[in-house]
């Protein structure tokens, strides 16, 4: 049995990059840490909640995500954690005007700001809204905030019957819910 990473050797061979270029590096498989991302967004380190942001801001600077599973990587060493659901949450948001088109800035529950364009893919996933962060990173639409985007979408109604509500970011459309006819 492959004995488990220690967490501080691990911190210490990371650097202060908001998001480091992992795809570049192949070090080897170290085993599993006791890190979990809760369906909240809270990291925990052997279920205890990590309480200090620059450190979650650390790991999630270093996250990747391969098939189904996610893993914390440096240069030396890659070490697997588990998710609930996804590492991130979209817990704001706020419209804005760039070059007098308006776009939605999202943020999330690490404060990381971004705004939705063309190049972050949306999933709606039964009532959940899922938006593609980076890397194939994935956050999920806090429901306050997919309450305020019900409240404020644009609303079709298809040949189908189907009612669409959809939001313009970026002079992109992104569909947030469907009713089915059926």
């Amino acid at each position: 049995m492959a004995q488990q990473p220690d967490l501080n050797q691990f911190m210490a061979g990371l650097k202060q990059l908001r998001y480091a270029p992992t795809e570049k590096w192949d070090p080897p498989y170290c085993g599993e840490l006791p890190i979990r991302i809760a369906t909240n967004g809270d990291w925990l380190y052997q279920e205890s909640p990590i309480q200090r942001m620059e450190i979650v801001k650390l790991f999630a600077s270093v996250l990747q995500f391969e098939g189904d599973e996610y893993f914390l990587v440096t240069p030396v060493e890659k070490v697997k954690i588990s998710v609930d659901d996804v590492p991130f949450v979209i817990t704001n948001w706020r419209m804005a005007e760039l070059d007098e088109i308006e776009v939605i800035q999202l943020e999330t529950n690490l404060a990381e700001q971004f705004p939705l364009t063309p190049e972050h893919q949306v999933e709606v996933v039964d009532d959940r809204i899922y938006i593609e962060i980076q890397r194939g990173l994935r956050a999920r639409v806090h429901r306050n905030v997919y309450y305020q985007w019900i409240e404020m979408a644009d609303r079709t109604t298809l040949a189908n019957g189907d009612l669409v509500f959809s939001m313009t970011s970026a002079n992109a459309r992104f569909e947030i819910g469907r009713i089915c006819a059926d």
